[in-house]
């Protein structure tokens, strides 16, 4: 959980299930917290039972299991972001699912989203439940629970005529119950992206992942232990192993280990094209990966030609720097393909001196190197594009600082490489201001991400469309050039699809940004971003598509850029985003 900290930094849980125990034994322990500091927090709070201990009882499994909580077999731990609701301690995972029989018990944590949260509760009402509330969490909680207790039953009355004596029917039960059955029969329905992590309480566990695996999962086992993780970095790090024995789990497959130490692998529904979030790849994942090192220095790569068009080749007057710290494995990617252009003008410029070599002449041509410099320091230790709306923009103002006296006045160029350009917040209320007291020619700022134009209603939870200064700029550029008809025919056009069968609805807002080219766009984002008052002439260069997919050839979700989405519940999620954003309305959409 250390190790992942990068994953959430607005709650933190842990549960654990101890196998074997006797009845009128507590088994299961759980404990959540929303603090300010969550993780350690945590763990401080289960320490708490072991602080007094003699050595001898520390070093004494069997008496811990039996007599303090928190020393079970089973371990399960989450780390919450949330960009949309509140932060209270009810939303932090793991969720338990109680039962006076200890093979339905359910522990739950997972990292998803579905954009089919209402059909999905009303099935559960027409199971005869009461869900005490509307959420994807609970959903699909109470959604594998209930086919977990049908699953139980049917094997306790299959089993039950034949059965020595109840512990002989219980361990019928835990033997045969088929984990992957459940799980196909519960999640039939399920549109949207997950990794979801379940503990049952007699000592199964799973982790399913969604059929275009969307949501990223790792795991590594050996003779003695399974682990299961978002990213590949935590457990080579926790366990010491190389990237080479981590599996990846395949999508629409889920990874079930049996209380008797089974272990597999299987699909648990029809898998489908292979779409995993390219924004994990970009920002969201630790650079740590190696994969993910490559391809960020390659998005980095990609740009190259672009910002030395900008800057028009001028390296003398040039300063090159990122912000913030996740997108530096990018600006190494960068700045190796300035390098490479430098060297070949380098080669160039040799070949044409035509035999007058001097030796000034040669180090003049030699010594041109460009300039890198730490021009963006970040004070606040904390990632504001995944904290909470109210807290955000209170964050980014006094996030950072610059370094004084590198920048040479009113003739530098600044460029600033950032990992991905979403709300545009942190560049106008931050980053922009301060770096404009250097007094710099331009600030070219270049995003290694593509514009980020839709909702993403399956990972990051990006949901509401005017946050995204794209759309901003697209409903600039419509009213300056007197199309705002264009949005209420959009609107009508929502609107009617909500009413058509789900794989009959498609993404209506992708007309309207076909009305622009990305340059007019990014043209326009730079001026949103731009503080009144700026002396600076302020640029903004995105990712292509094309370079996006070059540099991260095997995660190709990209929805939020393209507009493209994987599942019907996507292009719903999209037009009911709109119709929000025409109605006033400031929530998410599903």
């Amino acid at each position: 959980m250390q190790k992942q900290r990068n994953r959430g930094q607005d709650g933190a849980g842990l549960a654990t299930i101890k196998l074997d125990p006797l009845p009128g034994n507590r088994y299961i322990s759980r404990k959540r917290t929303n603090g300010p500091n969550y993780l350690d927090g945590l763990f401080e709070q289960v320490y708490t039972y072991f602080e007094d201990l003699f050595p001898q009882e520390l070093n004494n499994p069997k008496w811990l299991k039996e007599n303090l909580p928190y020393t079970g077999e089973l371990l399960l731990g989450h780390l919450r972001y949330g960009t949309h609701g509140d932060n209270t301690i009810e939303t932090c995972h793991p969720f338990l699912r109680q039962n006076n029989w200890i093979s339905r018990n359910l522990v739950l944590a997972g990292n998803f989203n579905l954009t089919n949260v209402d059909e999905l509760f009303d099935e559960l009402v027409s199971f005869g439940q009461y869900p005490k509330l509307k959420s994807d969490t609970v959903t699909v909680l109470e959604k594998i629970g209930h086919f977990l207790d049908d699953e139980v039953k049917r094997l306790h009355d299959w089993y039950k005529p034949d059965a020595k004596n109840i512990d002989d029917l219980n361990q019928s039960i835990f033997k045969n119950l088929d984990v992957t059955r459940l799980l196909k029969r519960a999640s039939k329905d399920f549109d949207g992206g997950y990794a979801i992590a379940g503990l049952i309480g007699h000592g199964d566990a799973f982790v399913m992942r969604d059929p275009r695996g969307i949501r990223p999962a790792y795991y590594y086992q050996d003779e003695e232990v399974v682990v299961v993780a978002s990213e590949r970095p935590a457990i080579q790090t926790a366990f010491n192993v190389h990237h080479s024995q981590i599996n990846e789990i395949g999508n629409g497959h889920v990874l079930v280990i049996k209380k008797d130490g089974r272990v597999s692998e299987s699909p648990f529904i029809k898998k489908k094209r292979k779409l995993a979030c390219s924004f994990e790849r970009i920002y969201f994942s630790r650079g740590t990966d190696r994969d993910i090192y490559i391809e960020r220095k390659r998005l980095g790569e990609q740009l190259t030609g672009a910002v030395l068009k900008s800057v028009k080749f001028d390296f003398k007057n040039t300063v090159f720097s990122y912000v913030p710290n996740t997108a530096e494995t990018a600006f190494y990617g960068l700045m190796e393909g300035v390098q490479k252009k430098m060297e070949k003008n380098k080669f160039k410029k040799l070949i044409n001196i035509n035999g007058d070599i001097t030796e000034k002449k040669l180090e003049k041509i030699i010594s041109v190197t460009p300039r890198i410099e730490k021009i963006i320091v970040k004070d606040a230790k904390l990632r504001t594009f995944i904290t909470a709306g109210k807290s955000r923009d209170g964050l980014v103002s006094h996030a950072y600082d610059v370094t004084y006296g590198i920048v040479k006045n009113e003739k530098d160029t600044i460029v600033l490489l950032d990992d991905s350009i979403v709300r545009g917040t942190t560049l106008k209320n931050s980053i922009i201001k301060i770096v404009s007291r250097l007094r710099p020619k331009k600030i070219l700022i270049v995003s290694s991400a593509p514009q980020i134009r839709y909702p993403d209603c399956y990972g990051i939870d990006m949901s509401v469309l005017k946050d995204f200064v794209a759309f901003r700029a697209l409903i600039a550029l419509l009213d300056e050039q007197k199309k705002n008809h264009l949005l209420q025919e959009t609107y009508e056009r929502c609107k009617a699809s909500l009413k058509l069968a789900p794989k009959k609805i498609k993404n209506e807002v992708i007309p309207l940004y076909d009305t622009f080219s990305t340059q007019e766009i990014s043209d326009k984002i730079a001026k949103l971003v731009t503080p009144k008052g700026t002396k600076p002439k302020i640029e903004v260069i995105y990712q292509t598509l094309e370079g996006l997919k070059s540099a991260c050839p095997n995660h190709t979700g990209d929805w939020y850029f393209s507009g493209k989405y994987p599942t019907p519940g996507g292009n719903r999620i999209v037009n009911k985003a709109f119709i929000n954003f025409m109605e006033d309305v400031d929530e998410r959409a599903y």
